[in-house]
């Protein structure tokens, strides 16, 4: 390849360098390299089991060079502020989940345990988040529907979680119990609570199980079509839907979750039907709480330079407003719907129901994806920011068990929590020991404060909810930006957010992604062409539109296609290269066998003597020359072609070489070079190689002139 010269810019002056040689590869046998592996991986040492137990508890390795004077203060303090601010938050997001609050605790608790053993990220704070629990309370409620539960039925669901509460603390055998309360009631051996955990149960496991496997599997790379701007899109759809289920709470509205496609626009239906039933003391109770809050929010952000802790606005909010419920009896006066008991201590652990995974198989797989990339995501962002590396696979793997250890203890999904982990890195956090100080402050409130929290109104979850969702809600604001920045961006933002708020949060997520991958496609369907000319006094080539001080080369049309060529656009590329050069080699074939047919007819003419005329038409008939010889393809912006791109080019050039025009090709790729040669393109042996492909434009325009040296004529 490229016997011509190269010309290399040394004291205005060419030089000639060699032609590169590539590395010869031997190929290996398949059974050799899966041989190769089964005994790597299948051995057994004691360095090497030492190497997997450490890979697998990464706190086994840093734990021992702690430094305590130097990192204890900042773990504890942010330790204690994010255990304050996971307290209300735990309890709240139940709402969403449709579960008891107690589980929001038990899931905060044991996720911050496991993600300190298994996890490499010194800042993320794994735990209860708002979105997977929207999704787990999806799953939930609609199955609770399907059994035939009554999910309007407050006075039954408070009952029962008094008699668990007499049950946990031991009044009653809690084996005995083991969650299988009868309600004589409903004639069952589970009630609508025990039901519902068990459903959350068996999707957190199933999405452990295939957080797992990706990572076993090295699927980390389907993370890869989840976009920026899709996942932006997708949280702030969720965020709809989210503020949307809340809605009711803040009213003290009595309605239950709607089932199916389109819950924003159905629920707001439903509100504005049932608006005369608002209840007067939830409604006033939600307009202070969501005032405290905003105005907490405002002042932290306003004056977080001068803040050395986060203002605890949630945990202050929820010890008043629980204190003026309980005093003033607003259950009992206003009929204002409460938390109802939260039991201490600790459920027996139990395995998760095999026969209910079968119904949410399909439920845990965008749980699951969106469960572990925003993990992956925030460690991967938060070591960059703090100078330090983390290991996208173990973090996989990490999560995964978050979610299968705490599923047999009544817990259901986590994820790494953005807001949560900013006010660890924000408060001095050094390690994960931050998350051991985070699951003390829950495990308190389990074994002593949980009772505390029965007064508190369910309105004033919902507005701690809908507070937590300033920032995504504030996207809206972005679009114009976005828009001037990236149009397609903005589209992808819009097309996910719109599907996630008004059909569903999975679909949304599904659509999401489709959408973004079709984007891409159509970008290779509609790529930058362009002619390129040689820059003044340089052995350099770039877009003749775009530059000034670009000289074309006389006699040589260069053609740049900044796209992968293959199946999809393969008719596109062809168009291009006939538009930018200004010939078509089938129609200048055409017409010169027209012209030539009409030349003969005339000459048969003129042997006659029919046509005195016969030498002038016949010179107007002679096809005028195209003003170029060669075309050079800059395959530089082509990352790869496939087979049917292999066959496209070399059809071009056999097109062009019937009306006497050479095509080379130039700034090849390795993959593209392979790809050629896999398809016999250079001939037997590549014997034609050194003839079609050059390393640089500049080598196959020294090649393309005849008898006139480029250097004279275009530098």
């Amino acid at each position: 390849m490229g016997t011509p010269s190269v010309d290399i810019m040394e004291d205005t002056k060419s030089a000639v360098v060699g032609p590169l040689e590539r590395k010869v590869r031997q190929p290996r046998e398949p059974m050799e390299v899966i041989k190769t592996r089964l005994s790597r991986n299948l051995t057994c040492s004691a360095p090497k089991v030492k190497g997997v137990l450490t890979g697998f508890f990464p706190v086994v390795q840093w734990l021992p060079k702690y430094k305590l004077k130097e990192y204890v203060w900042g773990d504890v303090m942010s330790g204690l502020i994010v255990g304050i601010i996971l307290i209300p938050q735990a309890i709240a997001y139940c709402l969403l989940a449709g579960l008891d609050p107690i589980y929001g605790l038990y899931t905060s608790f044991f996720a911050n345990i496991i993600y300190f053993l298994m996890g490499t990220s010194r800042h993320v704070s794994v735990g209860i988040f708002s979105l997977m629990s929207l999704m787990v309370g999806q799953v939930v409620d609609r199955e609770v529907y399907l059994a035939g539960f009554d999910q309007t039925d407050d006075v039954k669901r408070e009952g029962l979680a008094e008699s668990l509460a007499e049950s946990w603390n031991g009044t009653e055998d809690p084996i005995s119990t083991d969650l299988n309360i009868t309600m004589k009631i409903l004639d069952m051996d589970c009630g609508k609570e025990c039901f519902a955990i068990g459903i959350a149960a068996a999707l957190t496991f199933l999405a452990g199980v295939y957080q797992v496997l990706m990572a076993v599997f090295r699927l980390g790379f389907v993370s890869v079509y989840l976009s920026a701007p899709m996942l932006d899109g997708f949280a702030t759809g969720a965020s709809c839907t989210i503020l949307t289920v809340q809605a009711k709470y803040l009213l003290g509205l009595k309605i239950p979750r709607h089932q199916g496609f389109g819950t924003v626009v159905v629920t707001w239906i439903n509100i504005f039907k049932n608006i005369q039933k608002t209840n007067i003391c939830d409604m006033i109770t939600s307009a202070i709480c969501i005032s405290t809050l905003v105005a907490g929010k405002e002042l932290q952000d306003h004056y977080k330079d001068r803040l050395k802790i986060p203002l605890p606005t949630e945990l202050v909010v929820v010890a008043l407003a629980t204190i003026v419920s309980h005093f003033a009896d607003l259950n009992g006066l206003y009929s204002s719907s409460i938390s109802g008991a939260i039991p201490t201590g600790f459920i027996p652990p139990k395995v998760p129901s095999f026969e209910m995974m079968p119904r949410v198989a399909l439920d845990a797989i965008p749980m699951a994806v969106i469960s572990f990339a925003f993990t992956v995501s925030l460690s991967e962002m938060f070591a960059k920011k703090n100078g330090y590396t983390v290991r996208p696979n173990q973090e996989m793997m990490a999560i995964g068990f978050c979610n299968i250890i705490p599923s047999f203890f009544h817990c259901f999904t986590t994820s790494a929590a953005l807001a949560k982990t900013m006010v660890r890195d924000s408060t001095g956090c050094q390690t994960q020991v931050s998350s051991v100080v985070s699951a003390f402050v829950v495990l308190l409130v389990l074994l002593f404060f949980a009772p505390f929290f029965y007064s508190l109104q369910k309105c004033v979850l919902a507005c701690i909810i809908i507070v937590s969702l300033r920032g995504a809600l504030r996207k809206f604001r972005d679009v114009p930006k976005m828009w001037r920045v990236s149009k397609l961006d903005a589209v992808v933002w819009t097309v996910t957010m719109a599907s996630s708020a008004l059909i569903s949060v999975e679909i949304g997520l599904l659509i999401g992604v489709v959408f973004s991958i079709l984007c891409v496609v159509v970008q290779t369907q509609n790529p930058k062409v362009s002619l390129l000319g040689q820059i003044h006094n340089s052995n350099h080539y770039e877009d003749l539109e775009e530059y000034n001080n670009i000289l074309a080369v006389p006699k040589v049309k260069i053609f740049r296609f900044q796209a992968p060529l293959y199946y999809a656009n393969k008719d596109l590329f062809l168009k291009s290269v006939y538009k930018a050069v200004g010939l078509e080699p089938f129609l200048e074939l055409t017409k010169r066998r027209k012209a030539a047919k009409k030349a003969k007819e005339l000459a048969g003419k003129h042997v006659e003597g029919q046509d005195k005329n016969y030498s002038k038409i016949s010179i107007g008939l002679i096809p005028t020359a195209p003003d170029f010889h060669t075309i050079i393809l800059d395959c530089s912006s082509m990352p790869f072609i496939d087979s049917t791109g292999m066959y496209t080019i070399k059809g071009l050039i056999k097109d062009y070489k019937e009306v006497g025009i050479k095509v080379l090709l130039a700034c090849c790729n390795a993959t593209v070079i392979d790809s050629l040669r896999r398809g016999s393109f250079f001939g037997p042996s590549d014997k034609d190689m050194h003839n079609l492909l050059f390393y640089t434009i500049h080598s196959a325009v020294v090649s393309s002139s005849e008898n006139t040296t480029v250097g004279d004529s275009c530098v």
